[in-house]
C-alpha cells in the first residue's frame, strides 16, 4: 500500500528562496508548527494534501494555505481513496 501511495508522489529538490519564504509566512500567520511543517504546507501549495500523524501543526498552517486539504494517518478517509 505505502509503495503505491510513493509512486504517486512527486519529488522535488530543497526549498528555494521563494517557498522558504513562503513558508515562512504560513509559520508566522499560523503561530505554530515547525520550519519543516511549514514547507511541507508550502510545498502542497495550491490544491495539495498532506497526510500527518501532526494534524495540529499541518491544519494550522494549512488553514492560511491556498486549497491544501489535511488528514491525519487514520483518517478513514484517507485510506479510502
Amino acid at each position: 500500500m505505502v509503495n503505491r501511495f510513493l509512486k504517486t508522489c512527486v519529488v522535488v529538490d530543497g526549498p528555494r528562496e521563494r517557498l522558504a519564504r513562503r513558508a515562512g509566512s504560513l509559520r508566522a500567520k499560523a503561530g505554530r508548527g515547525s520550519a519543516v511543517d511549514a514547507v511541507i504546507v508550502a510545498m502542497a501549495e495550491p490544491g495539495g494534501t498532506v497526510v500527518t500523524s501532526d494534524i495540529k501543526d499541518l491544519a494550522a498552517l494549512a488553514s492560511h494555505a491556498q486549497g491544501v486539504s489535511v488528514f491525519g494517518m487514520s483518517d478513514p478517509v484517507f485510506w479510502s481513496i
